[in-house]
C-alpha cells in the first residue's frame, strides 16, 4: 500500500520505518523539501538530524506535503499538533479526499505554558492543550476535512511504542482509536495489529478522541515522575 507519513519528527519517522519494514510504499511529506534534509543540528525536541536517519531507511522517499498526499491510499498525520490543520491544508483537500487519514498528533499549545518544566532532553515549560474538553484536534481536522476519513490513534504514548507494542511488557498493554467511519477503524486496526499491538480499544465515534488527547497531561507528569518514556497504559478488564 502506498503510505504518506506527514511529518518528520520522530513520531513520523517511527510510522514511516516500521510501514516500510512492513513493506509498504511509504513516503516522508515535509513543509520544506529543501530544508529538511540540510539540516544538520537536532531539533527542538532533540531528535537526530533528517539526513542522517534517511541514509538508514533509503526506502523511505522524501516528498512535500502535496505531492506525498496526491499518490498516497493512506495517511498518517504526524505533524505538531498545533500546525496540523495548516500542514494538512498544504497537503491539499482533494489529496485527502476518500482517503483514511490516522491522527496522531496531540495537540500541545506551547504559546501558553504552564509553569511545570517538561522533562529532559526539553527542559521547557509544559504545553496545555488546546482544544480541549468540549473539541479535539482530530474533530478539527475532520471539520477542515469533511471527506476525509478521519480515526485517532495511538497518541497515548511515546513514539518508540507506537509502531512497537512488544518492546514493552511482551506488547500486554493498551491503545486506543476512535472515528465515524467503522471501514475506516477496521483498516486502522488491521494496521496497529500488524504492528504487533493485541489490544485494541474502539472508544466510538471521533468525539472520543477528546479523552486520549487530554491523556497528554498525565503522560508528561509520567514521564516526569519516572524519568523516561517507555511505558504505557494497560486497561484491566
Amino acid at each position: 500500500m502506498k503510505i504518506a507519513v506527514l511529518g518528520t519528527g520522530a513520531v513520523g519517522r517511527a510510522h514511516a520505518a516500521a510501514l516500510a519494514a512492513l513493506g509498504h510504499q511509504v513516503t516522508i511529506g515535509t513543509r520544506d523539501l529543501m530544508a529538511t534534509p540540510a539540516r544538520s543540528e537536532p531539533d527542538a525536541m532533540g531528535t537526530a538530524p533528517f539526513a542522517a536517519w534517511a541514509e538508514q531507511h533509503p526506502a523511505v522517499s522524501l516528498a512535500g506535503y502535496a505531492a506525498a498526499a496526491a499518490q498516497a491510499e493512506l495517511l498518517i498525520n504526524a505533524t505538531a499538533g498545533h500546525a496540523s490543520v495548516d500542514c494538512l491544508t498544504a497537503a491539499g483537500a482533494h489529496n485527502l479526499a476518500g482517503k483514511v487519514l490516522i491522527d496522531v498528533a496531540t495537540p500541545n499549545d506551547f504559546t501558553t505554558p504552564v509553569a511545570v518544566p517538561m522533562p529532559s532532553p526539553w527542559n521547557t515549560p509544559a504545553p496545555i492543550l488546546n482544544p480541549a474538553v468540549t473539541d479535539s484536534l482530530a474533530e478539527q481536522i475532520q471539520r477542515a476535512f469533511p471527506e476525509a476519513k478521519v480515526v485517532k490513534a495511538v497518541n497515548t504514548l511515546a513514539a518508540h511504542l507506537m509502531t512497537d507494542p512488544t518492546a514493552l511488557a511482551g506488547g500486554d498493554h493498551t491503545v486506543f482509536l476512535s472515528g465515524d467511519d467503522p471501514d475506516a477503524k477496521t483498516r486502522v486496526r488491521d494496521l496497529l495489529t500488524a504492528y504487533g499491538w493485541r489490544d485494541v480499544i474502539d472508544l466510538g465515534e471521533l468525539t472520543t478522541a477528546r479523552g486520549t488527547e487530554m491523556i497528554q497531561p498525565l503522560y508528561l507528569a509520567l514521564t516526569r515522575a519516572l524519568g523516561h518514556e517507555h511505558f504505557n497504559f494497560k486497561i484491566v478488564r
